[in-house]
């Protein structure tokens, strides 16, 4: 029996200088090499190293106690006397020290050391992690050196790993489970890493070393968040005495790779106890058993030559990757449309899918949280109201008078920017591999744009010029038309492969707290705008209806100024020329200047033909009076008689002069109409 824990204490012993070599060297070689992944595997392998010393230390005192029982069962054969047989109890136990240490050394060291460990596990993969984040480039040093230490190291960890777990099956061995279960998760990522770096070394695949070094940062968390949560559980699982109790770094999910069967076994187990008869003597679990390997193998070769099948969707195009590279030995980009189609098995070519028909949208100016987004209603677009969770500030040039130049103040103003933009990948090559992260980098230039359109920008239109100036009113459509061209021309000049296809400007506000104000000042400027328009309103019609257009209106005025020039200089030539162009020009016109010109040229030519014939007619009387000024006397006085008597009423009498009688006559008006007034008045119109 004294050999019974010599065995796995040599095991223990030499699996530990094993480790702390392994540790040594991969410290070192990470070191030298520039490699992060050897050096991240090296802090691996010394946990590794600490387990092996804590079953190091567990199986000496085994060893010890044993020793220490066959002595004092030797030393009872020798009793004789009943004295001394009666006090053996209390010999033996006062002699048991090794006995007593082993069982404090169970109870409360390793657990203490799987704290430790499990501590040490954590910080540190916390620690490696910070640094993997780092900015920096590796620099490798004879990678196909380094595999083949890696694949050294590989190899031995795992015969050491096998030959553990192999003596683990007897149960006074059983601790040697966890040491060979944390080997074989050592000679697994060694050989991970050793293939890596022969792919690094033939085909200059650099970013699969950043991918294993997260890998065994993650296994080493893992680990030491898996040992906390065993020892947390065993201080609440009860302990028989006799039965053998798991350490808390004894890692479970090491041990489904180390031994799979023992998986197999605890469910035959529990099916045996739950139905009552044995299930795992069946045929089945028999084949089960036997064939559980082969059909897990054929199951990951069937699942991995699925990576030959890719299935592009309606509104989506993929590019092929042959071994990291878009373009194949036949330098043709392999560019595929929606439908299945078929290429090497992953690592050689990689498809990467992405939505080409789709159009996306990025928010510039603003953030909308995701759970919020589907709770929360849409929020109205006032300027009284914050459209989103988080919104950026704009700033926008403000004018100022001169009055408020004087004080020292910044002439700019704040309006918060709410803008989606969206758009769609227009060529998928140049969006994947010119730019690195192109999403981001759109989004950059949109902010880069937006940020320069404000700087010069205002708030409001307050000219026709500053139209595509505007973020506010009237000039928004034009200023989004702006933006897009400009955030446009930045994608195409960088290559990003874009369309922008939206561009909102819907969202531009002031601030809500001091949205009052801006409206304010907002309907001043539309008031202002509205006077503006209203005067230019009446210049046009007031033009139009005197000339015919305000084009024929500035022509004249051009003309006259030109005409007042000239009569200020003197020049006759050229007063004569003008004026012939504005007779010309006011001939031309329409409107009430064309009608006032043809009414004084229609006066002036009546006035013109009426003096023309009143001279004649004074002419022709002169020559009538000299013929016969008696005659001619007497028809002008009747003329003027019959002239200023023409509205008098007259009466007249016919008597013979010899006559003697007397003719009455009534000249008073007649106020009430009589029959015979009536007849006489038919009897005239008759």
């Amino acid at each position: 029996m004294a050999e019974s824990s010599k065995r796995p204490e040599h095991v223990a012993l030499m699996s530990l200088i094993l480790s702390v070599f392994f540790f040594g060297i991969t410290f070192f070689l990470g070191r030298w090499s520039g490699v992060f992944a050897i050096s991240a595997i090296s802090w691996l392998i010394l946990s590794v190293a600490l387990i092996w010393f804590v079953l190091s230390i567990q199986f000496h005192q085994r060893s010890l106690a044993e020793q220490e029982k066959l002595d004092m069962s030797l030393l009872a054969k020798d009793e004789k006397a009943s004295t001394i047989f009666q006090a053996r109890t209390e010999r033996a136990t006062l002699f048991s020290v090794a006995q007593r240490r082993l069982e404090v050394i169970e109870k409360w060291f390793i657990p203490i050391f799987s704290a430790l460990i499990s501590v040490y596990q954590i910080i540190l993969g916390l620690l490696l992690f910070n640094i993997l984040n780092a900015p920096g480039e590796e620099k490798l040093k004879q990678p196909l050196l380094c595999a083949i230490f890696m694949a050294s190291i590989a190899f031995i960890s795992f015969l050491m790993s096998r030959y553990a777990t192999g003596m683990s099956a007897q149960q006074q061995w059983k601790p040697l489970r966890a040491g060979g279960s944390s080997m074989l998760g050592v000679a697994l990522l060694c050989f991970a890493l050793a293939i890596i770096l022969a792919l690094v070394h033939l085909f200059g695949f650099n970013f699969l070393l950043k991918i294993i070094s997260i890998v065994i940062l993650v296994v080493l968390i893992v680990l030491g968040a898996e040992t906390a949560l065993n020892l947390v559980m065993d201080i609440y699982r009860p302990r028989l005495k006799g039965q053998y109790s798991r350490s808390a770094f004894d890692s479970r999910l090491l041990g489904i790779i180390n031994e799979p069967g023992g998986i197999l076994r605890s469910a035959a187990d529990a099916i045996d106890y739950q139905f009552g008869f044995q299930v795992s003597q069946t045929w089945f679990y028999k084949l089960l058993e036997q064939a559980i390997v082969p059909l897990i193998l054929f199951g990951a070769i069937t699942l991995y030559l699925l990576s030959c099948v890719v299935v592009v969707g309606p509104d989506e195009e993929a590019i092929i990757e042959y071994f990291g590279n878009p373009v194949n030995d036949a330098n043709d980009i392999r560019h595929v449309g929606p439908g299945l189609t078929f290429k090497l098995p992953w690592p050689i070519e990689i498809a990467y899918k992405y939505p080409t028909k789709k159009i996306s949208e990025i928010g510039i100016g603003y953030v909308v949280r995701d759970d919020q987004k589907a709770k929360e209603p849409p929020r109205p677009k006032l300027w009284g109201l914050q459209h989103y969770d988080e919104e950026y500030s704009l700033l926008v040039a403000s004018e100022q008078s001169d009055m408020d130049s004087s004080a020292e103040t910044v002439p700019v103003s704040l309006v918060i920017a709410a803008v989606p933009v969206q758009y769609r990948i227009k060529n998928l090559y140049d969006f994947i591999y010119k730019n690195n992260e192109p999403e981001e980098l759109l989004k950059s230039i949109c902010y880069r744009e937006l940020t320069k359109f404000a700087a010069s920008a205002k708030v409001e239109v307050e000219q026709e010029s500053d139209e595509e100036q505007s973020l506010l009113g009237t000039g928004r459509a034009e200023a989004a038309k702006t933006l897009t061209e400009r955030i446009q021309a930045a994608a195409d000049e960088l290559e990003l492969g874009v369309e922008i296809v939206f561009l909102g400007l819907q969202g531009v506000h002031p601030p809500p707290e001091v949205a009052p104000d801006y409206q304010r000042v907002i309907g001043a400027i539309q008031q202002k705008q509205e006077l503006i328009l209203n005067a230019q309103e009446e210049r046009i019609k007031t033009l139009s209806t005197k000339v015919g257009s305000v084009e024929k209106a500035n022509e004249l005025y051009e003309l006259a100024a030109r005409y007042e020039q000239a009569q200020d200089a003197g020049n006759s030539e050229e007063i004569d020329n003008l004026g012939r162009q504005l007779d010309e020009a006011f001939e031309q016109t329409r409107g009430d200047i064309f009608k006032t010109l043809r009414e004084a040229k229609t006066y002036a030519f009546e006035k013109a033909t009426l003096a023309e014939a009143t001279g004649r007619r004074f002419a022709d009387q002169v020559k009538a009076f000299r013929a016969a000024p008696e005659i001619y006397l007497r028809e002008q006085w009747l003329a003027m008689y019959e002239k200023a008597l023409e509205n008098t009423r007259k009466y007249v009498v016919v008597v013979d002069q010899n006559d003697t009688q007397v003719t009455i006559v009534d000249l008073t008006d007649n106020q009430t109409p009589n029959i015979y007034s009536e007849l006489d008045n038919l009897e005239e119109s008759k």
